[in-house]
């Protein structure tokens, strides 16, 4: 399964009738140029995690960050790092779902 595939039906099993009509998942682009992606997760088994802003900079071109705070998963990168960054999401979900996360 494509990530695409994965975070559409991701998204399908989270609505609810409230959780889709609120912040539900944005993806917008960076003036730098770049990708930013946020996602509410208050519905999720990791609502109450947060993680401190991680910068991953090889270069201008090649860099990505992600952090965890107020019930929401951001993550940033450059502009060939949208599935990249989705990637992380689905690990993330896939690893608590797993228990393999402290």
């Amino acid at each position: 399964m494509d990530i695409l595939d994965w975070i559409q039906n991701w998204f399908k099993s989270n609505c609810d009738g409230d959780w889709e009509h609120g912040d539900g998942i944005q993806i917008t682009t960076l003036d730098n140029p770049g990708w930013d992606v946020e996602i509410d997760i208050s519905k999720t088994s990791i609502a109450s995690m947060n993680l401190d802003w991680i910068l991953n900079e090889n270069s201008k071109q090649d860099w990505y960050g992600v952090k965890i705070e107020n019930q929401k998963f951001n993550a940033a990168g450059d502009s060939g790092k949208l599935i990249f960054l989705l990637g992380l999401f689905k690990e993330m979900i896939e690893k608590i779902e797993n228990n393999t996360i402290g």
